[in-house]
């Protein structure tokens, strides 16, 4: 039908047909909140977003609100380093004198004793000898820091302490009678003790790298010999009888 149409019982105009495109709506950002999970986000929200989040910095942060903080995904969790201290393996050049005379003194180096002559007693004024027999050079192989340590001990000198406050230095174990060595003459009858210290030249070598000497050398006191000191009593004595 031409002319005016009616529509909802009034008389209308009739419109042209339109010929500009449609335009879909523009779809407004959502911000995720705790009281409502679609609340439109506002133009003053983003006008104010724009002007207080700045540059990205060095570490990837954003200033300003925990809003301006760009995303970051979820990282996958990353093992930690294996605990503990990393240790070198011990080498044989580890291996220090000190470490050996520490751990192993007692078993490298012989405890001399004294051997006395007259045996057990003796008289005031009276050669008494005194020698050892166990004077040797020792070998040991001993164990440490997992390395084997062979110590070679050589006595070079011996200061026997005779047990009334005197003492001489030898570089000879003395010899038993009728040598007579070395010797001593006590002043007064008493019960003394002799003692004997050995000093050993020593030199070890490690897992087979070569001997290393030791400067100095290492006293050994051995055990004490229990001496009985009388005086001779003049006993006058009939020859006829």
């Amino acid at each position: 039908m031409r002319g005016n149409a009616k529509v909802d019982g009034r008389l209308g105009a009739s419109h042209p047909k339109s010929t500009s495109k449609h335009t879909p709506a523009k779809h407004v950002p959502t911000v995720v909140d705790a009281k409502n999970l679609t609340k439109p986000l506002r133009r003053d929200d983003l006008r104010l977003n724009l002007g207080i989040c700045g540059r990205v910095g060095t570490d990837g942060t954003v200033p300003g609100p925990t809003r301006c903080q760009p995303f970051t995904p979820d990282r996958p969790d990353v093992p930690p380093p294996p605990g503990g201290v990393v240790r070198r393996l011990p080498r044989p050049e580890d291996v220090t004198w000190e470490q050996i005379l520490a751990q192993y003194r007692n078993v490298l180096f012989p405890k001399l004793g004294v051997k006395v002559q007259p045996v057990g007693r003796t008289l005031v004024n009276l050669d008494t000898i005194v020698y050892t027999d166990e004077s040797k050079v020792s070998v040991n192989t001993v164990t440490l820091l997992g390395f084997p340590v062979v110590v070679e001990a050589t006595p070079v000198s011996y200061t026997w302490h005779f047990g009334d406050g005197a003492s001489v230095t030898t570089t000879t174990p003395g010899e038993a009678y009728p040598a007579k060595e070395i010797t001593h003459k006590y002043m007064k009858r008493g019960n003394v003790k002799v003692t004997l210290t050995t000093n050993y030249a020593a030199r070890y070598n490690v897992a087979g790298t070569g001997w290393q000497y030791v400067d100095g050398t290492v006293p050994i006191v051995g055990p004490a010999t229990a001496l009985l000191v009388r005086e001779a009593v003049p006993v006058l004595v009939d020859p006829q009888r």
